[in-house]
């Protein structure tokens, strides 16, 4: 859902505890809190405490979450070509060099950039044939 793409587009962004969740994102406390616990139990965030009294929590990414980064530029990307008419709110840039990223599929082997006409499928090993009976 849309709250759920916010959190975790926040959580890239280095927003770690519950109330700058809340106060960035304006959403409801009790979705906030959903929402966090379903990403913790998927394995997508954790949930690091750091005040022991009251117990107050931060919320990072597992390696799992980090893999969906590549998704989540898609996302953007998408968005900032059909839905920014004015340009893109937000440009993604090298903290090293300040250079504007850009995002390409290239295959492993010859390092060519691929468009998505020249991609194509086949059975991988986590592949089940179901049987069809006649």
């Amino acid at each position: 859902d849309r709250w759920t793409l916010l959190i975790l587009r926040d959580l890239f962004r280095g927003v770690r505890r519950f109330e700058a969740l809340h106060r960035d994102l304006g959403i409801a406390r009790n979705l906030l809190t959903d929402r966090l616990n379903r990403l913790v139990e998927l394995g997508i965030v954790q949930r690091l405490p750091y005040q022991e009294r009251p117990v107050r929590c931060e919320y990072r990414l597992t390696a799992k979450g980090t893999d969906l980064s590549p998704s989540l530029v898609a996302l953007m990307r998408w968005g900032d070509r059909w839905y920014a008419a004015s340009g893109p709110p937000i440009v993604l840039v090298h903290d090293a060099c300040e250079t504007p990223l850009e995002q390409a599929v290239t295959c492993p082997s010859c390092q060519e950039n691929i468009r998505p006409h020249q991609i194509g499928s086949r059975p991988g090993p986590g592949h089940k044939i179901e049987e069809v009976l006649t």
